[in-house]
């Protein structure tokens, strides 16, 4: 009692209680984890990890008990044959289901390059097409410049000839 009166201990500020909502659904259920993250933002959300791929037993290197379902075995052989056929038959299909998907990746990934080359055509061929565009209209540019700096000189040509300035002068007449 007298530890009890010597160290008073400071009254913790009781949280409010969360009312108990039950998620209908499963956008309410989202709804609910997103605003339980948002209350303290501060705070790292747990990730979990991405779990490993069931692989089965490797096969063994050594059989020692090389049995069969024949007539000549025991009750309790039938049931150690048959775990381990079993799991022989689980290991050969695994090896097919990996070698199966390493087939569509590589397919996956042979189709991605195909159509990253037809693209890549695609635009050469485009791009091709828009400078030769692009050349033609300078060269259209320059040729009406050319044109217009011809008439420019035919023009003050014809206005500094001997014959030009008579006719000016007859005109100032």
């Amino acid at each position: 009692m007298a530890a009890e009166t010597g160290t008073a201990k400071p009254a913790r500020a009781k949280k409010e209680p969360q009312p108990l909502v039950i998620p209908k659904n499963a956008t309410d259920e989202q709804r609910l984890r997103l605003e339980r993250l948002m209350r303290n933002p501060d705070k790292l959300a747990a990730i979990p990890e991405r779990p490993k791929e069931w692989s089965p037993r490797s096969a063994p290197e050594f059989v020692r008990d090389v049995m069969g379902s024949s007539a000549g075995a025991g009750s309790g052989e039938f049931h150690v044959y048959r775990h381990l056929r079993r799991r022989e038959y689980q290991r050969q299909e695994f090896l097919d289901r990996v070698s199966e998907k390493h087939n569509l990746d590589d397919d996956f990934q042979r189709k991605l390059m195909e159509n990253k080359k037809l693209e890549e055509e695609k635009t050469a061929k485009r791009r091709l097409k828009r400078q030769k565009l692009k050349e033609k209209k300078k060269m259209a540019k320059m040729a009406k410049k050319e044109e217009k700096k011809e008439e420019i000189e035919k023009h003050v040509e014809l206005d500094n000839s001997p014959e030009s300035s008579d006719k000016s002068d007859l005109e100032d007449q």
